[in-house]
């Protein structure tokens, strides 16, 4: 827990942020930046309509002074890459994959060197997707306001409950990542942090594969390899016109009627129209492009992963691994799901039967906490 002094000291922080503008008080800020050697960080943007997040907002923070950086006013941005990159500063975020995302996409930076709260406070047994707000409350025993979650970030002048609602969101960043590192140390878990940032920093900086698209979507399982194949096409299609257009693929064609499309596999406008489900902008913008997708993925000879449910014996290995998992996990004295997931674990099971790699997941640290005794779990089960 901080000391009421320290709280005291990130509330008022929070209260009186400063907003900065303009490329002089960016540099100024900037200068105060380079003397920190931890800095919280959050980002503020808006992902409704867009394939990729559009940066509103960047929150700077050493516990003392908040700093509100609007992207959107300050032309040249350098002083921020400059920080983001500066090794001698340690910037900590709180669940970081999408703020990773949002950075490389919008400024083309990556931080380093990163530490990130959710996962750091999961190594000490707290909840993997334990939310900031829910980590100051145990930090502090304080609860934090949150309304300004669905906030648009994009439009100007920010409101003052914008602007504390996003101060709040970093000044007590610096003394969470100091309250879990000394335990994480002692542990010997610093060093999984930081693995496991590394590993979500290049992923952020990983586009995703168009042939690959279809493995994301739910209802996949319920089709033959033909349909799969289909399947496969129209989700690469899809991923093309959305990343060129820049728009959500939901708003190009829904997981549904992808879907729908490779169960019915129609061979012309007249029958694609006939297709129950499928609205009519998506026909009349897509029509065409559809069939040829289809068609493409009729005549396709390339191999595809088909995605099977699992059978009754390797439901019972799953619920073995998972029982293997909450052992190991109670032993370390970390979440559960910071070790694997049920997603993971079935992936690992078909890697194991197939002779396939296994999830880059369970790899590092968590081959040789975990990852070892699933796989000989497995042989044995077999």
């Amino acid at each position: 827990m901080l000391n009421s002094n320290e709280i005291e000291t990130a509330l008022h922080a929070a209260l009186n942020p400063a907003l900065l503008e303009t490329h002089e008080q960016l540099e100024k800020a900037a200068h105060a930046w380079s003397q920190a050697e931890i800095l919280g960080i959050d980002t503020e943007f808006l992902r409704e309509r867009t394939y990729w997040a559009e940066l509103g907002l960047v929150q700077v923070s050493d516990g003392q002074q908040a700093w509100l950086v609007d992207v959107i006013k300050i032309d040249d941005l350098t002083p921020l890459k400059s920080m983001f990159e500066n090794q001698a500063i340690l910037k900590v975020f709180h669940s970081s994959s999408e703020d990773f995302e949002v950075l490389w996409h919008a400024l083309q930076v990556s931080p380093q060197p990163v530490a990130d709260t959710q996962v750091a406070c999961a190594m000490t047994g707290q909840p993997l997707q334990m939310s900031y707000h829910s980590a100051i409350k145990w930090l502090t025993g304080i609860e934090v306001d949150k309304d300004q979650t669905r906030s648009n970030w994009l439009r100007r002048p920010l409101s003052s409950r914008q602007l504390h609602y996003a101060a709040t969101d970093v000044v007590f960043l610096p003394a969470l990542v100091n309250q879990v590192r000394s335990t994480l140390l002692g542990q010997n878990k610093w060093q999984w942090l930081e693995e496991d940032v590394a590993r979500a920093i290049a992923q952020s900086r990983e586009s995703l594969q168009p042939q690959d698209a279809y493995l994301r979507l739910g209802g996949a399982a319920s089709l033959g390899a033909g349909q799969l194949q289909v399947l496969r096409a129209l989700a690469a299609w899809r991923e093309q016109e959305a990343t060129s257009r820049n728009l959500a693929r939901g708003f190009v064609i829904t997981d549904a009627e992808l879907i729908l499309l490779s169960r019915q596999l129609p061979e012309s406008l007249e029958q694609l129209n006939e297709i129950e489900g499928l609205h009519e902008r998506t026909l009349k913008r897509h029509g065409d492009a559809l069939l040829a997708a289809v068609q493409a993925g009729l005549k396709s000879t390339e191999p595809v992963e088909a995605i099977q449910a699992l059978d009754k014996s390797q439901k019972r290995i799953i619920g073995d691994m998972r029982n293997l998992v909450l052992v190991e996990a109670e032993a370390h004295g970390v979440d559960p799901a910071l070790l694997a997931s049920r997603k993971v674990l079935e992936s690992l099971l078909r890697a194991v039967e197939n002779g396939t790699d296994i999830p880059e997941r369970l790899s590092g640290w968590r081959y040789r906490v975990i990852t070892e005794k699933l796989i000989n779990l497995i042989q044995q089960s077999g």
